[in-house]
């Protein structure tokens, strides 16, 4: 017994010595993962971008991913109405007024994976909760690199957020003056060096009358919805410089516009697999697919009858990336890679009188785009001097294209086959920035960009009654060439200024050009000039800060050439003069107030510059009041000056925005 309780007694007494004739083995680094693709690159600062920090992204004054976006000048969706009161199908985004049409010009990525419907080629707004993310950059100007086609006017770049950044578990339930609710939910574990993110969100409610008060109907009826997600998120560690990333996500989004029986719906289940190696070979590799579909109910506007049932569009996208960074040296960044994508989907809609009720056509549409590119860029670091230059090559093909009508009886009314086409197209990018002092940087940059039309444009045609807008199966890929120039300004602590000057053109500009008064099609314009300036202004002082945009574009049709007279007139949607500038005060810790102001100046409902969306300014607010270590009241306040907001007008028969919305609730963390 003496000698079993004496031998930890030895043991103590040797440790000491066998500790100075075996080397001790150093402790292993912790594996860090990210969650996120390669570090960004030199090249950044050479190109005019803005990004938004997370606490930005938590206080938007609507809750909306929308009105987050809205705090860079110069973003616009197709329409101004937000995500619960458009149609989905209208919520494509673009910057710098290269607006007229549905569909996306920039290109939105979620943690690298591009969100655009593969059909439509909007982006699942209300799917995109801004909970979730931790930040933002928005890079103007035509995208080059991985995944470049469809960068045409630039990118925006949403990255999710780890678990750090969420906690453990957090939430958030809010309600409104109008009896609407916002409800979300996150679980965030730590799971061994990785961690997983279980989210959810519901927004549902009556919505406002967008039909002005004198000229509602007993039809009428307020903008209702009911939307919901649900995301699923992993990252783990497969060695100290490899992590694998997967993302799921699961939407349906259901609305009402205008009048009883309009209603519309979107849905999606989107998943992605994502490698990221950052050793001295560096690698990002992505794989996504999107199962998306889209409804919609059109009500005749004299007889308020269904005349249009789009009752299915169902679309597939699949897609991926591999990009590669050698060793090349300090001096140098080289990446070198490929994209994929492939969209394809299927129009099927019924047409019926809006006398009898009864059913007049079945028609059916749709095909196959696909586009692979090929790219390499090189980031040259020369002292103060970082030059960048990139260049890609794009094959796109449109194929399997058509349109089908049979009448009530069964019997062909017309049919198309498109016949197949496809083309190879080089674009590029390069820039230098200059770091002059430590207050100041010279930046320029040249660029040009690509954008397939969709199969939507290329194929669907639709009805905001009585204007018809007919698909077009001839269109051509858009192009963009463009320059700009800026300076990045820091002249005291806490204190941002930046100033860019612009010349893009977009040959080819895919427009829903006016053939009859309730007629028009889609087709490519000779071109679109836009010429303008943004500038930018942060100032973080102690517990205040303000982050201010504005930009200024003159934007012109060159119709040189085109069948219909439009040579100097301006794109339809595309406003000259836009603004936004948040000021916040943190006076304690967990405590926010902030006040944002908005601007959007006058623009035209269509391509003929007749009837016009006046200008509009709105005010928002935010307030987070801490009630204890883990809980806060959230107060909320939407156009609080109550502006009337013209989103439509359509000789004179207009929709509006949101009207004055104050929500108040509670937000949990732990």
């Amino acid at each position: 017994m003496k000698s079993l309780s004496a031998a930890p007694l030895l043991a103590l007494c040797l440790a000491p010595v066998a500790a100075q004739e075996i080397d001790k083995e150093p402790d292993p680094e912790p594996i860090v993962v990210t969650g996120r693709g390669l570090n960004e690159t030199p090249a950044a600062v050479a190109y005019a971008s803005r990004e938004i920090d997370r606490e930005q992204i938590l206080t938007a004054p609507s809750g909306r991913i929308e009105d987050v976006l809205g705090a860079v000048a110069g973003f616009q969706q197709f329409r101004r109405s937000d995500s619960r009161s458009s149609n989905p199908s209208a919520q494509g985004v673009t910057l710098r007024a290269l607006g007229g049409n549905a569909t996306s010009r920039a290109l939105v990525l979620l943690d690298g994976v591009p969100m655009a419907d593969p059909f439509f080629g909007y982006i699942p707004l209300s799917s995109i909760a801004p909970e979730r993310l931790s930040s933002i950059r928005v890079t103007r100007g035509g995208g080059s690199g991985p995944f470049g086609a469809g960068a045409l006017a630039g990118t925006i770049e949403l990255e999710s957020a780890d678990a750090s950044e969420l906690g453990f578990a957090s939430g958030s339930l809010l309600a409104n003056n109008r009896g609407e609710t916002e409800a979300s939910a996150t679980i965030a574990p730590e799971l061994g060096s990785g961690f997983a993110v279980l989210s959810g969100r519901w927004d549902r409610g009556q919505g406002f009358f967008t039909t002005p008060a004198a000229d509602r109907v007993p039809a009428s009826a307020r903008a209702r919805f009911d939307s919901w997600s649900v995301g699923l998120r992993g990252v783990a560690p497969l060695s100290d410089t490899v992590e694998l990333q997967v993302r799921g996500l699961a939407f349906r989004d259901e609305r009402t516009l205008r009048f009883d029986g309009a209603n519309s719906s979107s849905e999606g289940q989107d998943a992605s697999l994502r490698l990221v190696s950052r050793g001295d070979w560096q690698v990002d590799a992505v794989a996504y697919l999107q199962a998306r579909n889209f409804s919609n109910v059109v009500i005749s506007s004299t007889r308020f009858m269904r005349v249009l049932d789009q009752r299915n569009t169902p679309s597939t996208g699949i897609g991926g990336k591999l990009e590669v960074r050698p060793p090349v040296g300090a001096d140098h960044v080289l990446r070198i890679g490929a994209d994929y994508r492939r969209s394809n989907g299927e129009l099927q809609e019924e047409a019926y009188s809006a006398f009898s009720g009864n059913l007049t056509q079945r028609r059916r549409a749709g095909g196959t785009n696909s586009d692979i590119g090929f790219f390499i860029e090189d980031d040259w670091s020369v002292g103060p001097v970082i030059l960048t230059a990139g260049l890609r090559a794009d094959r796109t093909i449109i194929a399997d294209g058509f349109f089908r009508a049979i009448d009530s009886d069964g019997a062909l009314v017309s049919e198309t086959v498109s016949p197949d086409r496809s083309e190879w197209t080089a674009t590029y990018r390069a820039g230098a920035a200059w770091q002059a002092s430590d207050a100041m940087r010279l930046r320029a940059a040249i660029y040009s960009g690509l954008r397939l039309p969709t199969l939507n444009e290329l194929y669907r045609p639709f009805v905001v009654f009585p204007v018809v807008t007919q698909a077009n199966a001839a269109l051509e890929n858009e192009k963009l060439e463009g320059l700009e120039a800026g300076i990045d300004f820091a002249p005291a602590d806490g204190v941002a200024l930046s100033l860019t000057a612009f010349d893009n053109r977009v040959e080819n500009a895919i427009a829903n050009v006016t053939l009859a008064p309730n007629l028009r099609q889609r087709r490519n314009l000779p071109a679109i000039d836009a010429r303008g300036v943004e500038a930018g202004l942060a100032i973080a002082r102690g517990p205040f800060s303000l982050d201010a945009t504005a930009t200024y574009t003159d934007a012109k049709v060159d119709g040189d050439g085109a069948s219909i007279a439009l040579d100097g007139f301006r794109p339809a949607q595309s406003p000259a003069f836009a603004a936004a500038a948040t000021a916040s005060w943190r006076p304690a810790d967990g405590w926010v107030f902030s006040a944002t102001l908005r601007h959007v100046g006058k623009q035209f409902e269509s391509d003929q510059e007749t009837d016009a969306l006046p200008a509009a300014t709105t005010v928002g607010a935010y307030a987070q009041i801490p009630l204890s270590d883990r809980f806060a009241l959230v107060l909320r306040g939407e156009n609080l000056t109550d502006e009337t907001i013209v989103t439509r007008n359509s000789g004179g028969d207009v929709d509006l925005g949101v009207p004055r919305t104050v929500w108040a609730g509670i937000r949990v963390g732990y």
